[in-house]
C-alpha cells in the first residue's frame, strides 16, 4: 500500500501534490467536498470522489483505511483540517501528512495525530527571502536551524580549477557533495574534478558559511 495515496482537499496545494504523485506512477485518490474541484481533478488522479472528510462514515465508504498515506491539504477551514486528521488516525491510517496555515494550527495538528506537518506558505516565504539574499543559490534544503544543503552557481573566478585547488573545506568550511553539470550530476566528486563554466555545486555546511560563499563575486 506504500504506493497508494489519498489527497484530501484539491485546491492548488493539494492538486499539485496529487498530480506529482500520479505522474510518478502512484495510485492517487483525490477527495474534496466541492464537486467542481473533484471533477477538475479527474485528469490528474487515479480516482476522484466527492466526500466530506469530517464525516467518519464518508471516510469509511471511500475505503480510506486502505491507504497507507493520506495528505490533508484542506485550505482555510482549520476546524475541518483538524477534525479530518483526528478521524483519519482513529480509523487507523498509518501516515497522515497535514498542511498547516500557522504555527498554532500546526501544533494542534501534531497533537491530534498528524505524523508530518507542512507549512507551504511559510516555507515558500523563507525560500523566496533566501534567494533574494543570495541570488546565486538555486535551491536549498534546511537540515536544521544552523545547517543546510544548497545548490550554488559557481563564481566565474572558480572555473577551470579542481576541487582540490578550490579547497572549500579549508577556506569556507563547506563540503561539496555533488556537482551538477548541465543535465548530468556527479555524486561525491573526486578532488581532481575540474569545475566548468556554468557548473552548480551542491554543498553542505553551516548557514553562515553558506551565505558567505554564495555571495562571493
Amino acid at each position: 500500500m506504500a504506493d497508494q495515496f489519498a489527497v484530501i482537499g484539491l485546491g492548488r496545494f493539494g492538486l499539485s501534490i496529487a498530480k506529482k504523485l500520479y505522474e510518478s506512477g502512484r495510485d492517487v485518490l483525490g477527495v474534496d467536498v466541492n464537486e467542481e474541484r473533484a471533477d477538475e481533478a479527474q485528469n490528474y488522479v487515479t480516482h476522484s470522489v466527492i466526500a466530506d472528510s469530517t464525516d467518519p462514515e464518508a471516510l469509511k465508504s471511500i475505503g480510506i483505511r486502505n491507504f497507507d498515506t493520506v495528505i490533508v491539504a484542506i485550505g482555510n477551514d482549520i476546524q475541518a483540517s483538524i477534525l479530518s486528521v483526528l478521524l483519519l488516525k482513529e480509523l487507523g491510517v498509518n501516515k497522515v501528512i497535514a498542511k498547516a496555515l500557522n504555527k498554532l494550527h500546526g501544533e494542534v495538528l501534531k497533537k491530534v495525530g498528524a505524523d508530518w506537518v507542512v507549512f507551504p506558505e511559510r516555507d515558500m516565504g523563507i525560500r523566496v527571502a533566501h534567494q533574494l539574499i543570495s541570488p546565486k543559490v538555486l535551491n536549498f534544503i534546511e537540515l536544521s536551524k544552523d545547517y543546510s544543503v544548497e545548490e550554488v552557481k559557481i563564481p566565474e573566478k572558480m572555473t577551470d580549477k579542481t576541487l582540490r585547488e578550490l579547497d572549500l573545506r579549508a577556506k569556507y568550511n563547506l563540503s561539496v557533495i555533488a556537482i551538477r553539470h548541465h543535465d548530468d550530476i556527479f555524486i561525491s566528486p573526486s578532488p581532481d574534478k575540474i569545475i566548468d563554466h556554468g557548473d552548480v555545486l551542491v554543498v553542505i555546511g553551516e548557514n553562515r558559511d553558506l551565505e558567505r560563499f554564495a555571495n562571493l563575486e
